[in-house]
């Protein structure tokens, strides 16, 4: 929820104190710097709602440092986590005026934000921000098209294996990556158990593919074997 003090500042400016593991391109600063737009800054504490579901979708985020889950909560109780957003990350983006599953920190995180109706009066008259808007939503298709097909298709070893080359692609500096997620939330995104995410990583451990230094932090040691997994 908005309830934070505000702090504005233009949306041009460093994505934030902690950036992605590899450099991006960061199109929604390029969207919102090119139309002269000004974000809002707020700051998120561990497990604080940003949004809820069905809540009006009145604005678009960036993660600009710390991370955020989207999910939704089935009606047994259940949660499923549709996506991590990690800095540089934007979400919130919606087809529709509400959103469709709720965000949550999972650790202290701050995120920026502009009005939605700023940034579609801006798509409406400006092609380049039109087509960055599009290139967006069209990553977050793929994005939703790759996890359907993890859930409905692929083994517990299998999901394990995909996300963890997920994570290693988006986080890993010098080898190591450092998960901002417990394993709960890694079940929670791989429609696992608790029990079954720890047993996988287990064996995994036991085979000499990863090693942990700490209790989230993990070295790929034979990403080979893990790519033939998810394979």
């Amino acid at each position: 929820m908005l309830t934070q003090t505000i702090n504005t500042q233009a949306i041009n400016t460093l994505v934030g104190k902690i950036a992605p593991a590899h450099p991006v391109t960061d199109q929604f600063g390029a969207i919102t710097g090119h139309v002269g737009l000004v974000a809002t800054e707020f700051s998120y504490r561990k497990d604080e709602e940003i949004y809820g579901e069905d809540e009006p979708a009145e604005y678009v985020y960036q993660v600009v440092s710390g991370a955020v889950s989207s999910y939704k909560l089935l009606s047994d109780g259940r949660r499923q986590i549709g996506a991590f957003h990690l800095p540089g990350d934007v979400f919130g983006l919606e087809s529709g005026p509400a959103h469709r599953l709720a965000a949550e920190a999972i650790i202290d995180t701050t995120v920026r934000l502009v009005k939605r109706a700023s940034l579609e009066k801006a798509a409406g008259t400006d092609v380049q921000v039109a087509r960055k808007l599009w290139a967006m939503t069209a990553g977050e298709l793929r994005h939703a098209e790759d996890h359907m097909l993890l859930l409905g298709r692929k083994t517990a070893m299998e999901r394990v294996a995909t996300f963890l080359l997920e994570m290693d692609r988006r986080l890993a500096v010098a080898g190591m990556m450092a998960l901002p997620m417990c394993r709960r939330d890694i079940g929670d995104y791989l429609g696992l158990t608790l029990e079954t995410v720890s047993r996988a990583l287990s064996q995994l451990h036991a085979q000499g593919i990863l090693g942990f230094s700490g209790a989230r932090q993990i070295v790929l040691r034979n990403r080979q074997r893990l790519q033939h997994l998810d394979a």
